[in-house]
């Protein structure tokens, strides 16, 4: 048999006690000119062999045979189970394995993938947390991810954990925020422990997430720790996520270096939630309350309610109570009523991406259809710019959408905002010039 071909080519190439433990006991359940399937004693071991041997059982086959068939792997419970023995806390654990203790700080049920909304707005960040819990190399394993507050990183990151603990449950695993991270390592040191507090991380560790690591800002030792641990990990292809609230360009207080190091992989942003994502999640959201809205009132919540999508549970939450207590189906009176207490909804309301723009055309005397054309001059280019900018600072848009308005792309607004950004602190004129067009905005 094909198999038992592999498997004398195995025994060549591994150790004897690694061949024991994890190929003998593997049997072909299905073999033919399509498929080569495997039976593994259980869902653990089937894990394993997928993440460790898979690969070089594929390399095999193809040195053997010019068209080799799919390899699949597969739970048989007429598999003899491998000899287990207990460590030291009692814990069952697979001969010749290490022991190891994941640090896995408090989840919330529902922060999973099946529960995370998709939009334009969270696309790219969704996509490759999904890749790394999966330990699909697509988007590399390193992963920096930025947004503002509640708009879905700590849902994402909770999310590959909790997909990492139901499909490979003995990944060596730590999530912890920076805070907890410092804390630690704090009292390693106190405790003369540094060097155990190091192997954890180094030599422990298949997959690291650090939350909100723009608090390591001045915190010299512990960037200094943790970048020898970023070091490792990721030039042993280990995965590492780690997000943050600002930017890693704009903290203030970080070493080169490790802000070098931590933001070496894929960057991504997550931004508002755009008005059709935010109709989606308010329905999500309300039917997930057992909430009947009207689809008036989804609309005039999205509509309102931009930015923060805490925001949007919070409103749900408020008029499912209020038709509580009135013991009546939401109406708008309810909906409306539970909005005033939001503040600043007027001008939230009455900005948006088409207003600003017609405000920078009535100011510069431009017209709209000169702002979306293709010209470069600067008397149109620069009126354009500081309308990208407005609209970025002061809306929830996306930045495609933002870009659609001018018919651009959202590298385009990123651009615009940058140089901006720059002429505000270099240059007076544009300074007061956007000064002046903000008090215009807030009236």
């Amino acid at each position: 048999m094909l198999w038992d071909t592999i498997k004398n080519s195995l025994s060549s190439s591994l150790s004897e006690s690694e061949y024991s433990l994890w190929i003998r006991p593997l049997s072909c359940v299905q073999e033919d000119d399509k498929t080569l399937q495997i039976a593994c004693p259980d869902r653990f071991f089937c894990a394993w062999v997928k993440e460790r041997y898979l690969g070089l059982i594929e390399s095999n086959l193809s040195k053997i045979i010019d068209s080799p068939p799919a390899v699949s792997l597969t739970v048989s419970s007429h598999q003899p189970a491998p000899q287990q023995e207990k460590n030291g806390s009692g814990q069952l654990r697979l001969p010749g394995m290490d022991t190891f203790k994941s640090t896995i700080r408090s989840l919330h049920p529902a922060y999973t993938f099946d529960q995370f909304l998709v939009g334009e707005s969270n696309m790219l960040a969704r996509s490759a947390c999904n890749a790394i819990a999966a330990a699909d190399y697509t988007f590399g394993n390193n992963l920096f991810m930025t947004s503002g507050t509640g708009l879905g990183k700590s849902h994402l990151t909770q999310a590959v954990v909790h997909q990492v603990m139901h499909n490979a449950p003995r990944t060596r695993m730590h999530y912890l925020t920076a805070q907890q991270f410092s804390a630690e390592m704090v009292k390693s040191i106190r405790s003369n422990s540094m060097q155990q507090f190091s192997n954890r991380f180094i030599h422990g560790c298949d997959l690291l997430l650090v939350e909100d690591v723009h608090t390591l800002a001045g915190k010299t030792k512990t960037q200094e720790e943790l970048n020898n641990v970023l070091d490792y990990l990721i030039k042993s292809g280990k995965r590492v996520i780690m997000t943050s609230s600002i930017p890693a360009r704009d903290i203030k207080g970080l070493d080169e270096d490790f802000r070098s190091r931590m933001t070496s992989g894929l960057i991504t942003d997550i931004e508002a939630p755009e008005y059709k994502t935010r109709v989606s999640i308010i329905r999500h959201k309300a039917a997930h309350s057992n909430l009947n809205l009207a689809e008036e009132h989804v609309h005039y919540l999205a509509d309102q309610l931009q930015g923060d999508i805490r925001r949007i549970e919070s409103a749900l939450m408020g008029i499912k109570a209020k038709a509580s207590v009135y013991n009546a189906p939401p109406d708008m009176d309810i909906v409306r009523s539970v909005l005033e207490g939001f503040g600043n909804l007027q001008q939230q309301k009455q900005l948006n991406g088409r207003m600003i723009r017609d405000i920078i055309s009535s100011q510069y005397r431009i017209s709209v259809e000169d702002l979306t054309s293709r010209s470069r001059k600067r008397i149109v280019s620069f009126p354009r710019q500081i309308a990208m900018y407005l609209t970025r600072k002061y809306t929830g848009e996306s930045l495609a959408h933002i870009g659609n308005l001018y018919n651009r792309d959202h590298s385009t607004v990123m651009y615009a905002v940058k140089v901006i950004n720059r002429d505000i602190a270099q240059k007076n004129t544009v300074r007061q010039q956007v000064e002046i067009l903000k008090d215009k905005l807030q009236k």
